[in-house]
C-alpha cells in the first residue's frame, strides 16, 4: 500500500510515485521488457515508463486526510 497525504499530491508526490514504480517495473520485468524491445527495436526507457504508469493502477493507495 502507498499511504499518501491528501494535500500532497503536488507534481513532486506524483514525480516521486511515477519514479517508485518505474524501478519497480524494471526491478520485476526489466530483462523481459528489454528483450522485447531489442527484438522490436523500441526505445526501452519510452516502454519502462508506459508500463511504469500501467503499474500505478495496480498499487493500493490510502489518504490521509
Amino acid at each position: 500500500m502507498i499511504y499518501l497525504n491528501f494535500p500532497d499530491l503536488n507534481g513532486g508526490a506524483q514525480e516521486r510515485l511515477l519514479e517508485s514504480s518505474k524501478k519497480d517495473v524494471e526491478q520485476k520485468f526489466g530483462d523481459d521488457i528489454r528483450k522485447y524491445a531489442k527484438e522490436h527495436c523500441t526505445n526501452f526507457d519510452v516502454m519502462i515508463e508506459k508500463e511504469a504508469l500501467r503499474n500505478l493502477y495496480r498499487y493500493n493507495y490510502v489518504f490521509n486526510i
